[in-house]
């Protein structure tokens, strides 16, 4: 059996280790032109389950590497108010996250594997077997395809032309402020990641990364990835950013009242390292006849960022299809049956999560406030709350 996979991130790249640990003959097709053509400036959130995933799929030299480049993520998880009061800590987990580098985890997955690199898809055509066609002229031909090229798959638009990708109606603006030149930093925003739950309808997350990782652009403080920074993300309902729009202002306008070292994070964070997006979710679409063309990761369930799990789900999805293809059988139906429960389930709880974060009205803010100040005052209700964080 051939398989091509048309995407090399996170989860296409996963699913061809465990395919070729399996034996199957993949090849994998990649729009950028070489192995740094794609630099990510921000760090993933590995959790147990995508850890394992990669453990599970990859060659033991490639999971050493990312064990030794990946910062442990375990020092628990805060929800502070936007003056930094304290409404409930979660404690340190007891199973093992990663905060990983996007920069070196793709290099980490990229190793070991013949990426033909320029690939463009445009489209496919079925017969007896499938043939690709890309922009460059060229075609490949496969038993199987896979469509791993995220969140605007061009596989997906015409496998499944009625799925796709939506506006939540929240916008976000990121930055990074460097631990090395701000030593003033409150200690408990620096040894857990934070998320700043203010009155109105707004939201900040806040999470510090150690300096392990590479940069391919030492001098560009958006792709740094060697020296350890705090990263800030900024969200709202009513944010609307447009061509010329000061970001940076824009979000010290927003947060002018709340605590001056939240103000100071964003005043001292570099220009060049201050991004936006506007933040986007799949649509839920029913269920479809299983083919031997199939999609994982952001290809089929785009999710909000705000539960830090889609690179996760997108490892499980590529887990999940190694295993059923290694089997073999009705491969595409099980991995499809499975993955459409979880992977729409988590599109739906990031979705919830997204709206809570940035869209919360004064009343469902104050009731939330109370959740968490009642779970912080109940071990049992706290403790319940912990065992599904990061899942």
């Amino acid at each position: 059996m051939r398989i091509a996979v048309v995407g090399g991130g996170i989860g296409g790249l996963c699913l061809a280790h465990g395919l070729r640990k399996a034996g199957v003959d993949v090849a994998v097709y990649e729009r950028d032109l070489s192995r740094t053509d794609r630099l990510q400036g921000y760090r993933v959130h590995i959790n147990p389950h995508g850890a394992a995933a990669l453990r599970e799929c990859l060659p033991a030299a490639n999971w050493e590497r990312f064990e030794r480049s990946a910062g442990h993520s375990g020092n628990g998880f805060g929800f502070l108010t936007e003056q930094l009061t304290p409404l409930l800590v979660l404690d340190p987990e007891q199973e093992q996250h990663y905060s990983a580098s996007r920069i070196t985890l793709r290099q980490v997955l990229l190793d070991g594997l013949d990426v033909q690199f320029g690939k463009r898809f445009e489209r496919y055509e079925q017969g007896d077997d499938i043939t690709l066609h890309f922009e460059d002229g060229t075609t490949a031909s496969c038993d199987v395809l896979v469509g791993a090229d995220g969140i605007r798959s061009r596989v997906r638009k015409q496998y499944l032309p009625h799925a796709g990708t939506e506006d939540v109606g929240v916008t976000a603006i990121a930055g990074k402020l460097f631990l090395d030149e701000n030593p003033w930093l409150p200690s408990e925003l620096v040894v857990r990641a934070n998320s700043i739950i203010p009155t109105g309808r707004a939201g900040m997350f806040l999470a510090a990364h150690d300096g392990l990782g590479v940069t391919d652009n030492p001098d560009d403080p958006l792709f740094d990835n060697v020296r350890p920074y705090l990263m800030w993300a900024y969200a709202a309902a009513d944010l609307t950013v447009h061509d010329g729009l000061d970001l940076q202002r824009e979000v010290l306008s927003r947060i002018s009242r709340w605590s001056p070292e939240l103000q100071r994070i964003v005043a001292a964070s570099p220009r060049e390292s201050i991004s936006e997006w506007r933040i986007r979710s799949s649509r839920q679409i029913d269920r479809w006849q299983p083919t031997n063309v199939t999609l994982l990761g952001d290809a089929i369930h785009a999710m909000t960022p705000m539960r830090g799990i889609g690179a996760n789900i997108a490892l499980r999805d590529a887990q999940l299809l190694a295993r059923c293809i290694a089997e073999g059988g009705d491969a595409i139906a099980r991995y499809e049956k499975e993955m459409y429960d979880y992977g729409f389930a988590a599109v739906r709880d990031s979705l919830r999560a997204a709206k809570q974060f940035a869209d919360g009205g004064p009343v469902a803010r104050t009731i939330f406030k109370t959740v968490l100040r009642t779970a912080s005052a109940v071990p049992a209700l706290k403790r319940a709350m912990f065992t599904a964080q990061g899942d």
